[in-house]
């Protein structure tokens, strides 16, 4: 049985429609769930190889297929603590082939590129031009690639491996006409479930509403220049359509979002992000630190029309995402007189750049991540879709299509209505890429980019001390000719969000903006199970200020900004006790590592022991390694800390304890700094300023324990 209740080999109508359409396109979804546990490989990466060795419904075949993908990650993938048995078989062998993303950068001062695989633990991996001037994402982000990895014999080289072979892993050619005709065989719902199974999720599991908001997520990756942005609790997925779904699209943290990076580099004279990627994810968006003022205004630029001036005309067709985290209660924001949706973003982005947003879909009323939602059955290969959307985003425009069908009332202002007639194109370009939807559908796409609209503007009407916003009223024409208003569902009854107060006026903005005219309203769909970040307050209670909460989050590969102090800091107050256990602090550098860790600790006076389980293989120096970690002891010891030493030979997990209850888990321990290519560089030093190789870290609290027990 699946972990749906269904029969994992019992095919139902839409697995057979797929199946016999899209012949070798789709891939048994459950497949991808089994594998995927325990490895940090992307999505579009295990289907590659689930669609290599597992394209039949025999199950022995499949059985042997799955048992070749198992063996080709065991021997090609590389974990991050086998980097150094991956160089010594390169080196006994001569070559070997690896699945791995593939980073290149240009050396300024050695007049040369370099490549590093992010896995393989070197940074001075010899590359031919040929490789990076046919993929321009080498130099901006990295690829996923079967690459093969040669030694080097020649000793007056200054480099030990080079790249012989590269194969990207994406499908080599695409037929859009093909797509378009396999799509005339469905249905506008069966298409919808089709794609959402392609994301792994079950259809059957969701509403109407909140399938419409995953065709949302996706919207980013299809329409040029879609400026997105989603809020709501932890752990409902915000992110993985950005890091997992499609290879064409990037996901980067506040670290990474400088102008040289996002938009041009002055000295290179390139294009940053912007220029190489369909979509620009930014994660954790609260947490994003923008040190340059010149960021946000050509960000601004950008969101506009899509172009900016670095000495420079630019033009680019990327898509901005803005995803993160948003605590308090939904129900209590709205019913704020003072605190308003917008309420988790950095101070930086003022109401030019929320104006910029065409939809503000609310991650509120999206399902947690669990098993329960996940398909059993048949979807397209990830890859294979993702190349659909490439080249919809590339080569189709559905605009004046929508403008030729829309009528929209007149509170619809200038950006508002390119916001709503870009969401509609969107759901256009993913739902009917082969011709156009029925006045029923139509019309359904047309009262939900109103509503994602309107929530960017009643947040921004909040927060304007005059009456700029404050034509929240947005509304459409049915071909009947009724005007219909749009709502908000969770602000529809809300009057601090319909008729905010205004600074030295008691004017009501709902009165003198509405149509004199009576409208009929939409009829709100309500979501199934809404979940709540925190408990309804009563309306007008003050809202708590915010404390040490939970975090989870990626550092992505190139990172910087993430030192212990900065990740550990906060969650240290009020600790006495901390155990550390990292079965990887053996090596010279880690147990480095170790010592800065220990630095940040003794800072709190109040911490008077740190206990250390590691381990160790055969190949480790076990007596150097005691002698270093007995170094250290003895230090502390000098500034009355107790470090205690335990090494386990099976340890396998990574995680801090600390016994104020908080648990801090890093997929790579403390050894998640790239090594500095010399020790004259900034970053050789300070951990803040190094760059990082690609983590998850999860910060939670144990409640009712005692953390370092």
């Amino acid at each position: 049985m699946s972990e749906t209740g269904t029969p994992a080999n019992v095919l139902d109508a839409l697995d057979t429609k797929l199946t016999t359409t899209f012949d070798g396109k789709v891939v048994r979804k459950d497949l991808l769930h089994r594998i995927k546990k325990g490895t940090n490989v992307p999505t579009f990466v295990l289907e590659f190889l689930l669609a290599r060795y597992c394209a039949s419904d025999d199950p022995a075949e499949i059985n042997a297929g799955m048992e070749a993908v198992l063996a080709t990650l065991q021997d090609n993938y590389v974990r991050p603590d086998e980097a150094n048995a991956a160089q010594s078989r390169v080196a006994t062998k001569g070559k070997h082939r690896f699945i791995d993303k593939v980073h290149v950068r240009y050396v300024e001062k050695e007049k040369r590129h370099w490549a590093s695989l992010e896995n393989f633990n070197s940074q001075r991996i010899a590359i031919g031009d040929k490789f990076f001037k046919d993929n321009d994402r080498l130099l901006e982000g990295g690829i996923w690639a079967e690459v093969t990895i040669a030694h080097n014999d020649i000793e007056e080289d200054d480099y030990a491996f080079y790249i012989e072979d590269m194969r990207p892993i994406q499908l080599s050619r695409f037929d859009f006409d093909r797509y378009t005709e396999g799509r005339a065989s469905f249905s506008r719902d069966e298409w919808l479930d089709a794609v959402l199974r392609s994301v792994g999720l079950e259809p059957s599991k969701l509403s109407h509403r909140v399938k419409l908001h995953y065709v949302t997520r996706l919207a980013p990756l299809v329409e040029p220049n879609y400026n997105y942005i989603e809020l709501g609790p932890r752990g409902t997925g915000k992110s993985y359509f950005f890091s997992e779904f499609s290879p064409y699209a990037t996901l980067i943290s506040g670290g990474q979002a400088t102008k040289a990076t996002l938009f041009y580099n002055n000295q290179r004279r390139k294009v940053g992000l912007v220029g190489y990627w369909d979509t620009v994810a930014f994660d954790e968006i609260g947490g994003i630190k923008v040190k340059d003022p010149d960021t946000i205004q050509i960000m601004k630029d950008f969101m506009a029309n899509g172009r900016f001036s670095r000495g420079a005309e630019v033009i680019a067709d990327a898509s901005l995402s803005f995803v993160g985290n948003f605590d308090l209660s939904i129900q209590q924001v709205v019913n704020s007189t003072t605190h308003d949706l917008f309420q988790p973003l950095p101070p930086e982005f003022d109401l030019a750049i929320m104006d910029r947003f065409a939809c503000y879909l609310p991650g509120w009323e999206m399902p947690k991540n669990s098993s329960a939602y996940l398909t059993s059955n048949y979807g397209f290969i990830t890859d294979y879709l993702a190349e659909a959307f490439h080249y919809i985003f590339k080569h189709t425009n559905r605009y004046e299509e929508v403008n030729q069908r829309i009528r929209l009332g007149k509170c619809v202002e200038g950006r508002d209505e390119k916001g709503i007639k870009k969401t509609l194109c969107a759901f256009l370009k993913i739902l009917h890429p082969n011709g156009p939807p029925s006045d029923e559908e139509f019309e359904e796409y047309v009262a939900y980019a109103i509503e994602c609209r309107r929530r960017v503007k009643e947040q921004m009407n909040k927060r304007k001390p005059d009456d700029e916003f404050a034509n929240i009223n947005l509304s459409y024409f049915r071909k009947t000719g009724d005007e219909v208003v749009v709502f908000c569902p969770e602000s529809k009854d809300a009057t601090a969000t319909q008729s905010p107060s205004r600074r030295g006026t008691s004017t009501s903005i709902v009165e003198s903006t509405s149509s004199s005219a009576p409208v009929a309203p939409v009829a709100a769909v309500a979501p199934t199970e809404i979940q709540v970040a925190a408990p309804v307050a009563e309306v007008g209670s003050p809202i708590p200020e915010p404390s040490l909460e939970e975090r989870h989050f990626t550092i992505l590969y190139g990172d910087s900004g993430h030192s212990y102090e900065n990740i550990f800091g906060p969650y240290l107050e009020g600790a006495t006790e901390i155990l550390i256990e990292d079965p990887y602090i053996r090596a010279p550098h880690q147990i480095q590592n170790l010592v800065r860790f220990c630095e940040v600790i003794v800072k709190r006076p109040a911490i008077k022991k740190i206990s250390l389980v590691t381990g160790y293989d055969d190949a480790s120096p076990l007596a150097d390694m005691q002698e270093k970690l007995d170094e250290l002891k003895q230090s502390l010891l000098e500034i009355d800390v107790l470090l205690d030493i335990k090494v386990n030979k099976n340890l396998h997990d990574r995680e801090i304890r600390i016994n104020n209850g908080w648990i801090v888990k890093i997929g790579r321990g403390l050894d998640f700094y790239q090594k500095p290519t010399g020790w004259f560089e900034i970053g050789a030093h300070d951990l803040a300023l190094r760059k990082c190789l690609e983590t998850k870290v999860d910060i939670f609290r144990q409640s009712g324990t005692n953390g370092a027990s």
